[in-house]
């Protein structure tokens, strides 16, 4: 039988649910389907949250051939495949899901192809691109990141199944799933087939049986890594290094996990031990020449240390507060004094007037004048 994800799946743009600044009236996907846009982009962001939906809808309005890979398991000859198959004039388009488990060479195969046009390419990835996907690809390609599903996007998508339940078990699903549609769907299915009713019991007891395991796109993996990254903030190394055997253990791949030391070095150490950054950098190198199995040599060394190192959430909180004033404030004028007076007439206007190199005057805009961030 057909899973429920899939049963429910929108077919147009207009039963689409969530990424709003991308799908929404006006906006890059709905502009590009409405005026018939054909070209390659890169789709970013947490499992469930539409990419593979989106993707469908896109090729559907384009009147296009869609063929769908998982990089997991296709290679040059599925590439092969595809153009040489006779499409009659219409244009192919190649979704290529976990874009980046392609190896380099793959990608250095797929890149003319998609310079001459024989393949648009739609890929999918829940890592950074710019890790993953070889530049040039990746520069003949837009990326467009996707947000993790509001509660009410995932209540409307509960809602299309036609399944019931209360509000608890409403709440404690959604709460359960972090905004990942297909987590939800899955748990929903599974619960609707074993129980009459569904309820907040029988939605734990299901995701405690078989049917979601640890995998690289389920929740498991999503809650093995949380713990990982709290045992280290809360300098834990046996709680690190048994999370950490964890994931090795269940096949996670280990750059995903040297790339969360790699951020957790700046996050969570910051100031308080920079050199953090160059180790858990070295790390992440040591992973990308060696490999598994002797990896897990270095990833331990790695967990240990950052456990060990004292923690300094200041700067990253800093960033975070400035963030939140740009979004509120948008694009503040520049003081005068700090803008470079590059023709006359900036320089009539008074730009780089009374600018001072050690000044101890705020550089902040007048706005945010006395702001502090850092303290």
């Amino acid at each position: 039988m057909e899973p429920l994800a899939s049963r429910i799946r929108p077919k147009t743009l207009e039963e689409f649910i969530g990424q709003e600044h991308l799908a929404g009236e006006g906006k890059p996907l709905n502009i590009a389907m409405r005026q018939k846009h054909l070209f390659s982009f890169i789709f970013w962001g947490p499992p469930g949250t539409g990419k593979t939906t989106l993707a469908k809808i896109y090729a559907n309005s384009l009147n296009a051939k869609l063929y769908e890979l998982s990089a997991v398991s296709a290679g040059k000859a599925d590439i092969r495949k595809i153009l040489n198959e006779d499409s009659r004039g219409i244009p192919k388009v190649l979704f290529l899901d976990e874009i980046h488990r392609f190896n380099k060479s793959q990608q250095d195969f797929l890149l003319p192809y998609v310079e001459r046009g024989e393949l648009t390419l739609l890929g999918a990835t829940t890592e950074n691109p710019s890790f993953e996907v070889i530049p040039a690809l990746l520069s003949r390609c837009r990326v467009f990141v996707l947000n993790e599903l509001s509660d009410d996007n995932m209540k409307a998508i509960i809602k299309r199944t036609g399944l019931k339940m209360d509000k608890k078990a409403e709440d404690w699903l959604i709460d359960m799933s972090n905004g990942d549609a297909r987590q939800a769907l899955t748990t929903l299915e599974n619960t609707s087939e074993l129980y009459k009713k569904i309820t907040v019991e029988n939605l734990k007891n299901v995701l405690q049986s078989k049917f979601l395991r640890y995998d690289k796109k389920g929740e498991e993996h999503y809650n093995t890594i949380s713990a990982f990254i709290k045992s280290m903030r809360a300098s834990q190394p046996d709680a690190a290094l048994y999370y950490l055997a964890r994931m090795i253990d269940s096949g996670e791949d280990p750059k995903f996990i040297a790339r969360r030391m790699v951020i957790f070095a700046s996050e969570d150490i910051g100031l308080a031990q920079p050199t953090a950054l160059v180790v858990a950098n070295d790390v992440f190198r040591a992973v990308e020449i060696i490999g598994l199995p002797e990896a897990a040599i270095n990833l331990a060394a790695g967990v240990a240390y950052l456990c060990q190192c004292k923690k300094d959430r200041s700067a990253y909180e800093a960033y975070t507060e400035a963030m939140e004033d740009v979004k509120k404030y948008g694009n503040l004028p520049v003081p005068l004094r700090l803008r470079n007076p590059e023709t006359k007439l900036m320089k009539d206007l008074n730009y780089g007037k009374g600018y001072e190199k050690y000044s101890k005057e705020s550089f902040l805009p007048d706005k945010l004048k006395g702001k502090k961030y850092c303290t």
